[in-house]
């Protein structure tokens, strides 16, 4: 029996410091849309980074299927490091172009996409033949779907909408199918 990984990207926030970014208007409007396309899905658990806008993008889904959202630590999000905001988009150029490049203070996409698989293997066992979701962020969760189909890169990170949704199926023979559930009609915001 095929186990289902939803892996989301949160919903749009609002700008603010890293620890209070909560979602906007439209990240709400968002998360509740999302909640409506999953929320007939038999989907056992959920899983969040520790960000308020990644747990806040899963609340409306919660409530509906009457679940707990568990935040897992290494979903947070790729860590760039210490850039200037006005070379943020150069330097994460540069992480993609060279996977193992970590700037000072940050992580490099080959640690985090390892990270992020090992989550992604450890709840795949742990919900063997299940359907889950997991809330996490646009590098991150790129980086995952990199592992299972390369060409997944820098510009398919850029196109990622807020929110954004993809089925991750594994099946009993080692086999992978990726499918991306959101699409222009359903995006509440670009992704900024």
């Amino acid at each position: 029996m095929p186990t289902t990984i939803y892996l989301i990207r949160h919903a749009h926030a609002v700008r603010a410091p890293e620890g209070k970014r909560a979602l906007s208007d439209a990240g709400r409007a968002g998360a509740e849309h999302l909640a409506a396309l999953l929320a007939g899905r038999p989907i056992v658990a959920l899983y969040s980074s520790p960000s308020r806008r990644a747990r806040q993008t899963l609340k409306p889904l919660a409530r509906a299927l009457r679940l707990e959202v568990v935040e897992l630590d290494d979903l947070r999000e790729r860590q760039l490091g210490a850039v200037p905001d006005a070379e943020r988009e150069a330097a994460t150029a540069r992480t993609w172009a060279d996977p193992n490049y970590a700037f000072p203070g940050g992580e490099s996409n080959a640690a985090a996409q390892q990270r992020g698989l090992t989550v992604i293997e450890t709840l795949a066992r742990r919900h063997a033949g299940q359907q889950i979701a997991a809330s996490t962020h646009a590098a991150l969760l790129a980086l995952i779907l990199r592992r299972f189909d390369p060409s997944v890169d820098l510009a398919f990170q850029r196109r990622m909408t807020l929110p954004d949704l993809y089925a991750l199926t594994l099946d009993d023979h080692g086999q992978t199918r990726i499918a991306r559930l959101w699409d222009a009609e359903s995006a509440f915001a670009p992704a900024t």
